[in-house]
């Protein structure tokens, strides 16, 4: 599991709905995080995913969650079983599903091949359990090695999670992310990338996990964006793959939707009837036909990825020389059938990097070819040719891996043979992305050995900040943790805001323009979501310290205590002030902000005048409850200020306590005014009152259907 962190919107020892006790945080996405909790009821485990913070409000993604939930009439061992949405009293949405506990195929190509029978078995079950899917109408769009959980580690209990963006087919269906692009570029079908899928799209995406899993290493696609494009068009690569895994991978994968297997039913039946494609006929004599001197030729990749000596060879070759046999012998084309005069080198080093944007290359190299190609690259080069137990296709690799790095602002190729690594900086995430899609993480070719990445992020510029923070502020001042600098943000701080913001449109819009500068960094919204009215008398509030004034909710005709302060439509909200012992004089000036845009004043009004701490106390010592606006009953006794909720208006209000050493106002406001009447009361009164108020508590009170 994860490492929690504070602003995760679920923490270990959190219970939801009074039953599920949260244990962990299991993975953390785009949209949603998924967390793992255990019923205190049944003591069963399950999954829990919520949407973040900055989709919460958004019904695009509330529509996205319940299409999720609807899955769960999928009933098959291969599929998550869904359960259902649920939403916390903060309003927040949560989709409960089975816990899978097992290890996810991305874990399993991680640590390297896997054995063509697992593969076998764990290509059956998921194929059985896409064709409960399909035979639905649901496309999952997203299968990857990520996306596939074996459970218990058994490959026959490998189980699909995440249809998060899966495609509804039937008609009339709606989705989130529509035709679009959906899924990821390594494993999604050609069609796919135009956004055109089907079932035989998840068939393609399964047989090409299948292969990354089979080889250890994911798909490589190219060098940008063109490339990837170009290289979906082509057959995957299934050169030494054994039968019947080489047949079955061919035929789920192959580019052309028509030419695949037909649905995952085929699949399933492919496999448990094998039908192995013929085998190439085997050439017994070749003739080597060695060029002129003049054209030396070039090196192409070599698909054995067994390494080659380049030594001198010792066998027995029928050759047939046209032309220019001497020149050929001595320019060195025929060093691989009759041998060569340059010295070997062993280890077969290599070293090329770019630091400060200068590229250098120092070692061995096989050829004149990539001799050239490294010198005109390189500001200097101390480079020898020479002969070494290097693959055929070895310069082919390195110019592959140069053409991909070389926009980098930093690298570094280190080679003994055939083996290397590979490290490159970079502060463009895009980079370090297509850098990932091109090699999956390991050299290409007959090379082997990592790539390894770092990105860094820039500078963010504090002005940057400065300015989205002010553009978005249309209900107070925000202000960022930590605190605007002068110079900017370095790569390993979080942006955390916090304040007052009109309604949620302005907090999405707000995270949207400081995540589009803010690349990777953590961006944590503490914001008070207002309403117009609410920022109205927000932007004149005095400012002033929180006092110790406490406002407690309780609902009228049962008592019963609600520290949420979330009441629904026919219910009655109480509010009492809990004095401390130690606040015995001064005055308590009382308003609620409502939702409509009134604002009505509990303490002092016209029916209640007195205001003084000390006549509210009337003679009682130690921490005494004030109540200021009653239950409904009360009320038609003694006539005080009551309210009950209905669905005319709903939303956020805000109680507002001022502390005070004389009254406030030149007297009594009305009992019900505007927002902005009482703002213009604030304004006006804001010298003569500011002297005089001592502190300030606000609680909010939000109203909801059930």
């Amino acid at each position: 599991m994860l490492e929690s962190m504070p602003g995760d919107l679920f923490q270990p020892g959190d219970l939801l709905n009074n039953t599920y006790r949260i244990e962990g945080l299991l993975g953390r996405g785009g949209t949603s995080d998924v967390y793992k909790a255990r019923s205190e009821i049944s003591g069963n485990l399950v999954a829990v995913k919520v949407l973040k913070r900055e989709h919460a409000a958004n019904e695009d993604f509330h529509v996205l969650m319940a299409r999720e939930e609807n899955i769960r009439e999928i009933r098959h061992a291969a599929v998550v079983r869904y359960s259902e949405n649920h939403r916390t009293p903060d309003g927040h949405i949560y989709l409960l599903m089975d816990f899978v506990d097992g290890p996810a195929l991305d874990k399993k190509l991680r640590q390297g091949p896997m054995e063509m029978e697992d593969l076998m078995i764990i290509c059956r079950c998921v194929a059985q359990g896409l064709e409960a899917a399909h035979l639905r109408n649901i496309v999952h769009r997203d299968l990857s090695p990520d996306n596939i959980i074996l459970r218990g580690g058994n490959p026959a209990e490998a189980v699909i999670i995440d249809f998060g963006i899966a495609k509804d087919t039937n008609p009339g269906a709606q989705t989130i992310v529509g035709n679009e692009f959906a899924g990821k570029y390594s494993y999604a079908a050609p069609e796919q990338l135009s956004g055109q899928t089907d079932a035989r799209s998840d068939i393609y995406s399964l047989g090409a996990l299948i292969l990354a899993n089979f080889r250890g290493a994911a798909p490589k696609l190219g060098n940008n964006p063109m490339e990837v494009v170009e290289n979906k068009q082509n057959p995957l690569d299934t050169d030494a793959v054994p039968e019947p895994l080489k047949t079955l991978i061919e035929r789920m994968c192959a580019p052309n939707p028509d030419d695949r297997f037909q649905s995952a039913t085929e699949v399933v039946q492919f496999i448990d009837h094998p039908i192995a494609a013929p085998a190439p006929e085997s050439i017994e004599e070749a003739t080597i036909i060695v060029p002129q001197a003049a054209s030396k030729p070039t090196a192409k990749p070599d698909p054995d990825p067994t390494p080659k000596s380049r030594m001198p060879m010792v066998a027995l070759v029928a050759v047939a020389v046209i032309g220019g046999g001497a020149a050929a012998f001595f320019s060195g084309a025929l060093d691989g059938v009759l041998g060569s005069n340059l010295p070997n080198a062993d280890p077969f080093a290599l070293v090329v990097e770019k630091v400060d944007g200068t590229i250098s290359a120092s070692g061995f190299v096989p050829d004149d070819r990539i001799l050239t190609t490294l010198s005109e690259q390189s500001g200097q080069a101390d480079l020898t040719i020479a002969n070494g137990d290097i693959a055929d296709s070895w310069s082919v690799d390195i110019e592959t891996v140069l053409a991909a790095v070389s926009p980098f602002p930093a690298w570094k190729l280190s080679l003994s043979g055939n083996s290397g690594t590979l490290t490159a900086a970079t502060t463009d995430a895009s980079q370090a992305a297509m850098l990932e899609q091109a090699f999956g993480g390991r050299l290409p070719g007959a090379l082997d050995g990592p790539v390894e990445v770092a990105f860094e992020l820039p500078i963010l510029a504090a002005h940057t900040v400065a300015d989205i923070l002010k553009d978005h502020a249309d209900c107070g001042a925000l202000t960022v943790n930590p605190p605007l600098s002068t110079t900017g943000y370095s790569p390993d701080e979080s942006l955390q805001v916090k304040g007052p913001v009109a309604d949620t449109a302005t907090r999405v819009t707000l995270f949207d323009a400081l995540h589009a500068q803010a690349d990777e960094r953590r961006i944590i919204l503490d914001v008070e979501v207002l309403n117009a009215a609410l920022c109205v008398v927000e932007q004149h509030l005095p400012k002033a310290p929180v006092g110790p004034v406490d406002v407690a909710f309780s609902v009228g005709g049962e008592g019963t205590p609600n520290p949420s302060g979330r009441f629904y439509v026919g219910e009655n909200p109480v509010i009492d002030l809990v004095l401390p012992a130690s606040l015995t004089d001064g005055f308590l000036t009382v308003s609620i902000l409502d939702v409509s845009g009134n604002v009505f004043h509990l303490l002092p009004n016209i029916n209640r005048p007195d205001n003084a701490v000390e006549n509210l106390r009337d003679g009682r010592a130690g921490e005494v409850a004030v109540r200021v606006a009653f239950d409904l009953q009360e009320a038609a006794t003694n006539g005080g200020i009551a309210f009950q909720v209905d669905d005319s208006s709903l939303g956020k209000s805000k109680v507002l306590v001022l502390h005070s050493n004389a009254p406030l106002f030149e007297g009594l406001r009305p009992t019900t005014e505007s927002a902005t009447g009482f703002a213009e009361a604030l304004k006006e009164s804001s010298d003569a009152d500011v002297g005089r108020i001592t502190s300030l508590n606000t609680q909010m009170l939000v109203t909801a259907n059930p």
